[in-house]
Order: structure tokens, then sequence, then C-alpha cells
């Protein structure tokens, strides 16, 4: 029987492990937090991603590894690939761990960005806000998800204070200011690539956020034909160059039909959580699937879906349950303010069904003002 070892605890591991054990796999964690939420489900060692005692456990009994964060030091998964396989491959990872890196990455490619420059200095910063122009935002270049390490510039009286918030953070992680997006929609990718260059990609999602964290997503995003063509080889273009394997998200901006690329996840995303009732095959099955050199399965939906992200505390599971189509996926994490404690995804066989549905919960858990922007976006309908 395979192990797979997996760098990262969170629920992203433990959605990786309960769509592994239908095909026989064991699974061994590794995570600094004891607490972690897959050690629910599998084996979970408590250590350092870098520290090489604890690789050096990790490893026994492990026959090919993977990651759940993509701030896992790239180190350590390159260490790990000097010993077994591992998916994705840590150039993958070093790459989406750098801003920059990433930025230029695309430009290469020919998938458009933003405006950007790197920032070292607060002379620096000012000269950058010269060339792109304000709005703007300063992120750190590595370490941010979620919308944390960013700071918007408004007015050029922002400078100063951007710069005291993460200016004392640049010799260690790094600066980029990048030009704001006034974007129509926010999209993303989600797709899969075998061992062999085997390519299969789900649906388009349109997501929401707020406060720079994921609430909802719908699949099948209402695009244009032509966006879904552009983003599909955005996508794999980026898959290509990086001869990845397993599954990754791009993340787009749409904006007046150009898509922009924000940036690439190197893992299973938030925004393909909806594949597990949504789809023929999960994007979590579909990873594993390509890591071991499987045949990827289908990324067929299966009607249409929405996925609603729960944080902070877990809603009322009978309320939801009471609403057809609803699957309820608690993460067995304790409580924190804006935590990802959970998420449900609610499945129809039309737009106008899953409208319905959306109404029913956000009302049965005073939610409306989460699902009100994805009952508007499905009553539109594509443009």
């Amino acid at each position: 029987m395979t192990t797979v070892g997996i760098l990262g605890g969170g629920q992203l591991a433990r959605m990786l492990v309960l769509a592994g054990a239908p095909l026989g796999l064991r699974f061994k964690l590794l995570d600094p937090a004891a607490d972690a939420c897959a050690g629910q489900l599998a084996p979970l060692a408590v250590g350092a991603w870098d520290a090489a005692e604890a690789l050096r456990s990790f490893v026994e009994g492990v026959d090919i590894a993977t990651f759940d964060f993509e701030n896992v030091p790239a180190p350590a998964a390159q260490w790990l690939a000097a010993t077994l396989p591992v998916f994705p491959p840590p150039q993958a990872l070093a790459v989406s761990q750098d801003r920059l890196s990433e930025k230029n990455r695309f430009r290469e490619l020919g998938i458009p960005v933003a405006p950007f420059a790197a920032v070292d200095s607060l002379d620096g910063l000012r000269a950058a806000v010269a060339a792109i122009g304000l709005p703007a935002i300063l992120k750190t270049r590595r370490l941010g998800y979620d919308g944390k390490g960013q700071f918007r510039l408004r007015t050029l009286e922002d400078v100063d204070a951007a710069w005291a918030a993460l200016g004392p953070q640049a010799p260690a992680v790094g600066l980029i200011l990048e030009g704001f997006v006034a974007f129509q929609r926010e999209l993303s990718v989600v797709a899969a690539r075998g061992k062999g260059g085997e390519f299969r990609a789900w649906p388009l999602t349109r997501n929401w956020h707020v406060d720079g964290v994921l609430s909802a997503s719908l699949a099948p995003a209402p695009v244009n034909p032509s966006t879904r063509e552009k983003a599909l080889a955005y996508a794999k273009a980026l898959a290509e160059s990086l001869d990845y394997v397993g599954v990754f998200a791009l993340e787009l901006f749409e904006c007046d039909d150009e898509l922009l690329a924000n940036e690439m996840a190197p893992r299973v995303h938030n925004s393909g959580h909806w594949t597990i009732e949504g789809s023929q095959v999960s994007q979590f099955e579909n990873h594993l699937r390509a890591g071991l050199g499987l045949p990827l399965g289908s990324t067929a939906m299966r009607g249409h879906a929405c996925m609603l992200n729960w944080l902070g505390t877990m809603p009322d599971r009978a309320a939801a349950l009471a609403v057809p189509g609803l699957r309820w996926h608690d993460y067995g994490k304790q409580p924190r303010p804006g935590r990802k404690v959970g998420h449900a995804t609610v499945c129809a066989d039309s737009p106008a069904e899953l409208a319905a549905r959306l109404e029913q919960l956000g009302s049965a858990l005073d939610r409306q003002a989460q699902v009100a922007p994805v009952v508007a976006c499905l009553l539109q309908g594509s443009r």
C-alpha cells in the first residue's frame, strides 16, 4: 500500500486524505501545529517543515510526498525531492512563493499582468509609485496569503504609511508594488497535469472575496467561450513551463474582456472545493492521481455548484442541511475570528434552481449578504 506524505496538516490535507482513502492510500503528515485538523484522520508528526530531524523522521515509510500550503519552505521540498518523488515539483513552489518571480514568469509566457515593480526602500517605493501610478497595492513578495501582507495606497499621503507598515519586513520577505486592477470579475482556473503531460481543467470558476478571503465560488462561471479558452490556454502554458505535476489554481481578473493573472497557487485550492460534489472527479483525487502517475479523472460537471466558506465559527448545521442539494464540510477546527473552519457546497441542475436553493440557505442562516452576489450572477446569466 502506498503511503503519501503531506507537508502541512490543514483542511486541504484533510480533504486529500478523504479523497485518497478510496484509492487505497495511506497518509503521513508533518505540521508545526499539534492540533492540525488533518491529524484527526491520519498520523501527524509535529515539527517545523525545515527542521532536519523532523524531515528525516517524516520520510520514513513515505513513498511519495506533496504539500498543502504554498509557504512550506522550498528548501524543505527540495531536500525531500533528493530522497523520494515530490509533487508538485519544488521549482513550482519556489516560483509561486515570490510574487516577483511569479509575475516575471507570467510575463515571459505572454500572460498579461498588472504593472509591477520590486521595492526595497522608501525611495524605491516612491519611484515605483511615480512609474505605476495610484491607486496601487504594496505587498510582501513572500509569505502573504488571504489578504495578509498588503497595504493599499490611494494617494501620495499613503506612501509613508505603507512603508511604515510593511517596510520593516522588506529585508526578510521583499516587497512589490502592483498597480490596482479595476476588475469586473474574479475568476480562477483549477487544473491538473499528470506526469506524462496530460492536462485537464475544471470549468472556469467565479469567485467573491471579502477582506481578501474567499467567500463564495460559483461553477461554471457564466463567461464567454473565448474567455474560458483564453484562461485555459494561460493555465496550460504555465503548467508546461514548470513541468508541473498535480493540481494548481491560476487566479485571474477579468477587465473589459481581458484577463490579467493575479497569482498561482501550487496546490489544491479553496476555489476548487466545489469539485468534491460538483464534478465527476474532485481536485483532491486528481491531485493524487497525478502524483502517482495514474490517469486523470473527468473534470466534467454534475450540473451547477456554489461553494460557501464558513469563517470564524460554523453556522447552524441542521438548518443548512435542510436545503436540498447541500453538502456540509466541518474541518474540525477550533473557532477563531477569520479562520476557515468549514464550507458548504450547494448543487443543482440549473442556474435558477441553484439560485433558489442559495436564497433558501441565506434565509435559514441569516447569510443573505454572502449569497446575494452569487444569486444575482446566476439570474443575470452570461453576458
